[in-house]
């Protein structure tokens, strides 16, 4: 689901800054790549000449989003009526997987410095080098980070902290040679293996969070009370309830939400209404839901309140909504919002039946249970 930054950002849009900002950084990346393999070769340090191979793969990320992006923009099909947004996350999952492999690399590295230290051989014209290179390494994560966030693209903003990672790479072999030559204290390795054990669980925070989007995952919560509140804005919708919202990409969505409404309304009122939730929701969000009614009876407001106090004495019980009294069969039904600490639904809806029986004795009560699907 959308964050609250793009929810306006037309697909269109999105794409096109996803695909300009991973553009800007593939030809960024290429460009230090040949200048720190040139000045590698020329000062014959394998180290730079490395380095520069790791460029390399900072574009390879941005190029794996440019095409996740591509692809997920393919227009719906038979065996695919939901679109393709979800590719997307591959793409993310790819990319939190360089930054796994990085980490793992780095580990190796710092744990062979560790057993076997070598002083580094970096002369000043070397350590300006990769002064520049952290820098610019910095400077492009903290920009395509940005650019992902606001365009909910995780993969972005995968691709801006791989970048941020390699800088800190290089930067912890700058601060070890600093060292080095004013306290002649070899921390090269220890400081790589800090911060490669901290690449590590950055990669593995990434690679569960995509997973998780492609589980599914409990929308934005701002985006969810914004909704919310659009739904609520339309004349004659009394309260909104049971909001869920189902993730086919970032940026697309469909979903589902009840409104209480008067009811003494007729069925083309009740049209109307509806028609106009889904309007607008989706200009303001791109989001398609389905309208569930719910009919009020301001008249029975003591007993809703009574009804909601009883729930609500309970541990787990968020709500009570859709309280209706059906005077011709003699039943009472209504709907109970619980969290997931709740269990033993069945337990419950007894209990409460047991509560509400003397105060409604000539009524079957009917209780169903919601889930907590969004804020």
């Amino acid at each position: 689901m959308a964050n609250a930054e793009s929810i306006k950002m037309t697909p269109a849009a999105r794409e096109s800054r996803i695909t300009r900002t991973s553009y800007i950084g593939v030809a960024a990346n290429i460009l230090l790549a040949a200048f720190k393999a040139a000045v590698g070769l020329l000062a014959n340090s394998v180290a730079i000449v490395l380095d520069a191979v790791n460029n390399l793969t900072d574009a390879l990320s941005l190029v794996l989003t440019i095409i996740g992006v591509k692809l997920a923009r393919r227009p719906p099909d038979t065996k695919h009526p939901f679109g393709h947004g979800r590719i997307e996350y591959f793409s993310a999952v790819s990319i939190a997987a360089i930054v796994l492999a990085a980490g793992v690399g780095s580990l190796v590295e710092s744990a062979r410095k560790i057993v076997s230290p070598e002083a580094p051989q970096y002369g000043p014209a070397a350590l300006i080098i990769v002064a520049v290179a952290v820098a610019s390494k910095f400077a492009l994560g903290r920009y395509v980070s940005a650019q992902g966030r606001a365009c909910n693209s995780d993969a972005l903003v995968a691709s801006g902290a791989d970048a941020s990672f390699d800088a800190l790479i290089s930067f912890s072999t700058l601060v070890g040679a600093g060292v080095m030559v004013l306290f002649k204290v070899n921390l090269d390795g220890w400081i790589g293996a800090a911060i490669s054990l901290f690449i590590l669980k950055a990669g593995v925070g990434m690679l569960l969070d995509s997973v998780g989007q492609i589980i599914g995952m409990r929308p934005d919560a701002e985006v969810s009370r914004r909704i919310r509140k659009t739904v609520e804005g339309v004349p004659g919708v009394i309260a909104a309830h049971d909001l869920m919202l189902h993730n086919y990409g970032p940026g697309s969505a469909i979903g589902s939400v009840h409104v209480e409404i008067d009811g003494s309304l007729d069925a083309a009122a009740i049209h109307r209404l509806t028609r106009a939730v889904q309007t607008a929701v989706m200009d303001a969000f791109h989001v398609f839901l389905t309208v569930g009614v719910y009919a009020v009876d301001p008249a029975r407001r003591p007993e809703r309140d009574f009804i909601e106090k009883t729930a609500k004495g309970h541990p787990g019980v968020k709500a009570v909504h859709g309280v209706f009294f059906d005077d011709d069969r003699r039943t009472l039904s209504f709907d109970v919002l619980v969290d997931f600490t709740v269990r033993d639904r069945a337990g419950l809806r007894d209990a409460l039946v047991a509560e509400l029986a003397p105060r409604f004795p000539d009524r079957a009560i009917s209780i169903s249970f919601d889930s907590d699907y969004s804020d």
